[in-house]
């Protein structure tokens, strides 16, 4: 971004970083308490994250500060490192996180970037998911009034009706009890209903910091009133007076279980911020993509700076950010300004900030929690496939049993196993794990790009496909081959779609073949898709190729359907077939009078073990006049199989540039050089080279022994076109 650029929409930037930075603030109070640190920790890690990592990532409109995912973690360390002693719990924690942040800087500087792409997208969610319920466990009773209880996630969520009719019941009692609770359940009703709020001057500011205005006002009500608040001193928010008295040092030990800590927070605060980043790259309005590695060494210094001088983790927080999209964010001065207005709150409003209720920030994490934890997530999970409701929810239940770490870990676990179950066939997996699968080449004599994915696709394999795509870069046209692939799960399906939206957007285009045979397990577009053997192939939904191939349809008035086996005698008629086996056709469409037909095939040449597969689109041509006998395809391509077969290279006159670059045979050569006139000829030669057969009345063409492409099916169509009105018109003249 040039010098002028940067300055022409500063102001944007500052607007944004303000309004992040009122969403943020509330934020990092809730969640500095829900961790069991002083607020001041929250606040720390949102400055040093805001600035940090504007000055040295490698993203462009990202937030960073404290995240969700590692609140649990935070906690049962703070409360269990030192025993009862939880300020030195506190410390010990600090001295972990230090060390969290020299791990994920070290994880960058492995560009490590990828690492988010090994785990299933269902068990990302599952463990977000029981994040959520954990948010929700610990603190729906600090949001009735309470003082925190120490008990499980699972033990606090079994509890939660009955501390409700129970503050229903007996709150009436205890003013302060009373005023603290309901003043939590106003701020969650507000967060829950905000939307419904059509009024634009209420819009104009984040919800969370109405629920700190509403809380604040409540205080000064009772200074204006002359009286004390009834809500306990210990149920406010205690905010140091000054920058100074905002740090905290560690205390620096090494043992196995700060070590542990540190392996978590460094995983965990890795996974989260790498998924948030690929997620708010698809909102940057233009359509830059992060550097991740990048991004992790800044998170990692964060982290690093923030855990030294007495702060939370510091991670991308894809709901700060999304926000700072919608704002205008242009470039990284956002995320900066967004700590320094931190700053000045501080700096200004420390004492005002000190009148927040405890209630009112564990509101807003309950809101949280339940939004990460919605019904609808599972509901989702179980659109895509049962299976992905199976990794979901083990993966959330061993969170929530256990820790996030293993809980990410058995979920990726379940995954496989659901995988083995699918394609009945573990040894797929574990045969082809470590073995190359994906070949990408640069089409000869074209400004495009083939990939082909062999054996399967998934969680597992992902990231060799991700950095053959990362190094052909975005502004090119990509066609990307499953025709070899047995089984591709919701990852990767996810993943290329991604891959899809991101190509187009910057000018390039990823084409996806090859899923058409491949069932699905539910009528979701990133279902998991395995190999099937039915020769009449029918899906439970129509891939994006399918659609595009439908639409193409439509607008040249052809018939397509997806199902067709009709096509298979007057295959059988040409010498290329002759020692091929024809398994199957598809994908077929036929041209309104029914002289021209375009369709996907598969074939199988060999026998036994030297068996092998093949899938490629032809075109079939049919003539109303007659035609030579003839072959025609690339010089050198299939020259000596014909030869074998009796037909020798014909030469057409003085036009070399054409003997050169086409084999040409035929068992008549005096009518074939008289068919392929100066005309003929010249079509062929300004055209792209397809491999063409004639029976006399029927043609044969297709250009590679793979599945094309919309867009090449559509240059195939017009060359059929040109080709029959040619023949036709020289066959009248």
């Amino acid at each position: 971004m040039s010098k002028t650029t940067f300055i022409a929409s500063l102001h944007k930037n500052i607007f944004a970083g303000f309004v992040v930075s009122l969403i943020a603030l509330p934020l990092g109070l809730s969640l500095a308490i829900a961790s069991g640190m002083p607020p001041s920790a929250g606040i720390v890690s949102a400055i040093i994250g805001g600035v940090v990592t504007a000055l040295l990532g490698g993203s462009y409109v990202t937030v960073a500060g404290p995240g969700y995912s590692l609140v649990v973690v935070v906690l049962s360390a703070v409360t269990t490192l030192a025993g009862a002693d939880y300020y030195q719990g506190y410390l010990l924690t600090l001295s972990a996180i230090v060390m969290a942040g020299v791990l994920m800087f070290v994880l960058g500087q492995l560009r490590m970037g990828g690492l988010a792409a090994f785990f299933p997208s269902s068990a990302i969610e599952g463990m977000m998911a029981a994040i959520g319920l954990s948010l929700v466990a610990k603190q729906f009773h600090v949001m009735l009034g309470y003082k925190t209880i120490k008990a499980s996630a699972l033990e606090l969520l079994i509890t939660i009706p009955g501390q409700l009719w129970l503050f229903l019941t007996t709150a009436a009692s205890d003013s302060g009890l009373m005023i603290a609770g309901w003043l939590g359940i106003v701020s969650l009703l507000i967060l829950l209903f905000n939307s419904y709020i059509r009024n634009p001057f209420y819009q104009r500011i984040p919800a969370p910091m109405w629920v700190l205005l509403i809380a604040i006002a409540l205080s000064y009500y009772y200074d204006w009133a002359d009286k004390s608040s009834p809500i306990r001193p210990d149920g406010f928010v205690a905010l140091p007076n000054s920058i100074e008295q905002l740090v905290v040092f560690p205390e620096y030990t090494f043992s196995w279980p700060i070590v542990s800590l540190a392996l978590t927070i460094a995983f965990v605060g890795s996974i989260e911020s790498l998924l948030s980043i690929k997620a708010v790259d698809k909102l940057d309005v233009f359509k830059r993509r992060s550097n991740a590695n990048r991004d992790l060494k800044a998170l990692g210094a964060a982290t690093a700076v923030s855990g030294a001088l007495g702060g939370l983790n510091v991670v991308t927080v894809i709901s700060r950010s999304s926000v700072n999209v919608t704002q205008g964010a242009t470039n990284r001065s956002a995320n900066f300004f967004h700590g320094i207005f931190l700053v000045l709150f501080v700096l200004v409003f420390s004492q005002t900030l000190n009148r927040i209720p405890l209630s009112a920030l564990a509101a807003i994490l309950v809101y949280t929690g339940f939004k990460l934890a919605h019904p609808l997530k599972f509901v989702s999970a179980y659109k895509v496939g049962y299976e992905q409701l199976f990794i979901f929810v083990v993966t959330l239940i061993a969170t929530l049993s256990t820790n996030i770490v293993l809980g990410v870990c058995l979920g990726a676990l379940s995954a496989l196993l659901s995988h083995f179950v699918i394609t009945k066939s573990p040894l797929l997996f574990f045969l082809h794990l470590f073995k190359p699968n994906v070949l990408a080449f640069k089409e000869p004599q074209e400004d495009s790009y083939f990939i082909s994915v062999k054996h399967f696709c998934t969680f597992l394999n992902f990231y060799k496909l991700q950095k053959k795509l990362d190094l052909i870069g975005y502004t090119k046209k990509v066609v990307l081959d499953f025709s070899l692939c047995q089984f591709v799960d919701h990852t990767a399906m996810e993943g290329v779609e991604s891959y899809v939206q991101s190509y187009e957007k910057k000018g390039g285009s990823v084409e996806v073949i090859g899923l058409d045979t491949l069932g699905t397990s539910s009528a979701h577009p990133f279902a998991v898709r395995k190999i099937t053997t039915s020769k009449t192939y029918v899906s439970k939904v129509l891939t994006r190729r399918q659609k595009q191939l439908a639409e193409m349809a439509q607008e040249y008035q052809w018939a397509y359907s997806p199902v067709n086996t009709a096509l298979e005698a007057p295959l059988n008629d040409f010498v290329y077939f002759a020692t091929r086996h024809l398994n199957r056709t598809y994908n077929v469409l036929v041209a309104g009078d029914e002289r021209r037909s375009l369709f996907d095939i598969e074939f199988s040449e060999g026998e036994f073990i030297a068996k092998e597969d093949v899938k490629s689109t032809v075109m079939l041509l049919n003539l109303n006049c007659k035609i030579p006998v003839f072959t025609l395809t690339r010089e050198g391509l299939l020259e000596r199989l014909y030869a074998l077969a009796g037909y020798q290279d014909i030469q057409i006159g003085k036009h070399k540039d054409f003997n050169k670059r086409f084999h040409l045979s035929g068992p008549s050569e005096e009518k074939i050089v008289s068919f392929f006139s100066d005309p003929m000829v010249l079509f062929f030669e300004s055209n792209a080279i397809y491999h063409i057969e004639s029976t006399g009345r029927q043609l044969l063409v297709f250009k590679n022994e793979r599945l094309l492409s919309p867009s090449e099916i559509k240059a195939m169509a017009y060359f059929g076109r040109e080709l029959v009105s040619l023949i036709e018109c020289n066959s009248t003249s």
